[in-house]
């Protein structure tokens, strides 16, 4: 880690920086974003726009568990039982008739209720409330190298999957005529946005975490002419949105995951009018 410190030293000389909390939260914004930001193109592309909420809630129940089973890690039961909802979401959103918004809600209600009532037992509620805010100023060094793995093992195998998500996306039907295994596709998919949404729940929140993989991609969308735009636009957005929002939190003193929101939530409403005045 210490060569990142180095090159984000000698890249961003800024004195917001210089303070060791603050250049973990940077170099995390520098790693996650355009890992987000790719993840945002499909999962809008897919009309998954309530997954993620889906899998962040899903984190309450996973914590629930965790503590009943005598889980030393709240990540590992979050992950574990987020991976499951997501092949569960993946498998009755291809075998039944029900749209995939109808199948995330039914999943997301039920496990938002399970994880309450699990977690509310004998009134210990509070002592999780800070999973449901997330504290982006709290990576430390060691999250980073987590980050850092996975966000290439991510790249990795979207690098692979690409382009049968894109027809997928466009048309089920043609996907099968292809012979591309689109449930095992979805599952993978899902899977891949479980791990990524789990991962940044303790620095986004609970609350937070969908606008991260909704907003950047309908942002592009607003002004891409292409595919190439799409994911570009997808990816400049959430890394120009992350590296302002902090540098805002830091100057107004305010929650960093917030202020990337609204500072993304700004360019949506920005790009929806430039869109207008366009066509």
């Amino acid at each position: 880690m210490e060569v990142l410190y180095s090159i984000v030293d000698f890249l961003f000389p800024f004195d917001f920086l210089q303070m060791a909390f603050m250049k973990n939260a940077f170099i995390g914004v520098l790693i996650a974003a355009p890992m987000l930001g790719l993840l945002s193109t499909m999962v809008v592309s897919q009309k998954m726009a309530f997954f993620s909420d889906a899998i962040g809630h899903s984190a309450l129940t996973g914590i629930g568990i965790g503590v009943i089973l005598g889980f030393l890690s709240p990540t590992a039961s979050m992950l574990i039982f987020a991976i499951i909802l997501g092949l569960l979401i993946a498998y009755f959103s291809y075998k039944h008739q029900e749209t995939t918004d109808t199948i995330i809600g039914i999943f997301s209600a039920g496990t938002v209720a399970l994880g309450t009532m699990l977690l509310s037992k004998n009134g210990n509620f509070n002592q999780y409330t800070r999973y449901l805010i997330g504290d982006l100023l709290s990576i430390r060094g060691e999250d980073l190298a987590v980050l850092l793995i996975v966000s290439l093992i991510v790249l990795g195998i979207w690098y692979f999957i690409f382009n049968d998500l894109v027809v997928t996306s466009l048309n089920i039907s043609l996907a099968n005529s292809r012979s591309i295994h689109t449930l095992l596709l979805q599952m993978v998919f899902t899977c891949v946005v479980a791990v990524v949404v789990v991962l940044c729940i303790p620095w986004i929140g609970v609350m937070l975490i969908n606008a991260f993989l909704i907003l950047p991609g309908a942002i592009s969308r607003n002004i891409a002419g292409n595919m190439r735009q799409y994911h570009f636009y997808s990816v400049f957005f959430a890394l120009f949105s992350g590296v302002l929002g902090l540098w805002l939190a830091y100057t107004l003193g305010t929650s960093a995951g917030a202020t990337i929101v609204v500072i993304m939530t700004c360019c949506y409403i920005a790009t929806s009018l430039l869109k207008r005045l366009t066509y």
